[in-house]
């Protein structure tokens, strides 16, 4: 756990609408200087929370502090050290790229030399001061994304909530986005970002919660939850069009769990090359065989029974 008082501190947290409990009763604390994930799918309850956090939605239930504040009551002074780059982009198009920034910062009092000078450091930062005096319209997905982050940043924030950063990024889009989260992090910025990517969150969170239905099912760095919860390695077999339940009859107590997708069955086990050793002594012809290193997703499927995809 990281030493010091948390900037983000939430306990028996509870966010109803009408009849639906999005988040229920979660603890949660995040530090100084770390990035920390909600990971978790769609309707989980990771936006919900960043609002609260936001401080643009009020908790039904619990106790939330953020940066030592309450934001039923000090939600002015809290927003005014955030920044957010929220799921959907809302960047001006009438706009140019610099003027998205300077405008932004108006917001928060920043006089307008100190705001122009700003925007063209950010615009450097983000890769994206070729583009400073064009429109916001031309611009690919990849740079609207990291214009918005860049916006985040104009009022020069301790914490920064990023909600699904890179979600409709191509690879190489999402790939820059890291590396520029990646950067702020190493300036001290606290992240505090949702996801449904897997590979998103084991790039750039020290810590994070798996959510589901409302709930934290699992908490820890990418690395501890994979220990704790799944084997070091997983064996991938894939059958064809045949159905699974005759071969994953035939896996029982091979390994230390055996999972059976809609297309595939996993098995889990220590020892990966020596499980696929044995579905052969089974007589089992798979049509494809993969053996591979545990994943948060691996986690994710044995916390909730789920893919992210379902």
């Amino acid at each position: 756990m990281p030493a010091g008082q948390p900037l983000i501190s939430a306990r028996s947290l509870v966010k109803r609408f009408g009849e639906l409990v999005a988040v229920d009763g979660i603890d949660v604390d995040v530090y100084p200087g770390e990035a920390f994930g909600f990971l978790g799918p769609n309707g989980a309850g990771k936006s919900s929370t960043m609002r609260m956090i936001g401080c643009v939605s009020t908790a039904t239930a619990g106790t939330l502090r953020v940066l030592g504040m309450d934001p039923r009551t000090d939600g002015v002074a809290i927003r005014a050290r955030l920044g957010v780059c929220p799921q959907q982009d809302s960047l001006d198009p009438e706009l140019t790229v610099r003027e998205n920034l300077t405008t932004y910062a108006r917001y928060f009092g920043v006089p307008r030399r100190v705001a122009r000078a700003r925007a063209d450091e950010l615009l450097e930062f983000v890769q994206l001061a070729e583009r400073a005096d064009s429109k916001v319209d031309p611009l690919s997905g990849g740079m609207k994304r990291r214009l918005t982050i860049a916006r985040a940043l104009v009022n020069e924030p301790q914490i920064v909530l990023l909600d699904e950063p890179t979600t409709g990024l191509d690879p190489q889009a999402r790939h820059l986005v890291w590396e520029r989260l990646f950067r702020l992090k190493q300036q001290g910025v606290t992240l505090v970002l949702t996801t449904h990517y897997m590979d998103e969150a084991e790039q750039l969170c020290d810590r994070l919660v798996v959510m589901d239905n409302g709930r934290i099912v699992g908490e820890g760095s990418p690395r501890s939850l994979i220990t704790e919860h799944v084997t070091r390695e997983v064996v991938e077999l894939r059958f064809g069009d045949e159905p699974l339940d005759a071969p994953a009859s035939k896996l029982a107590g091979l390994g230390e769990r055996v999972e059976v997708l809609p297309d595939r069955i996993l098995v889990y086990a220590s020892d990966g090359d020596a499980a696929a050793a044995a579905v052969h002594e089974r007589q089992l012809t798979p049509s494809s065989v993969l053996v591979r290193r545990s994943t948060l997703e691996d986690v994710f499927l044995h916390l909730t029974g789920r893919t992210l995809v379902d």
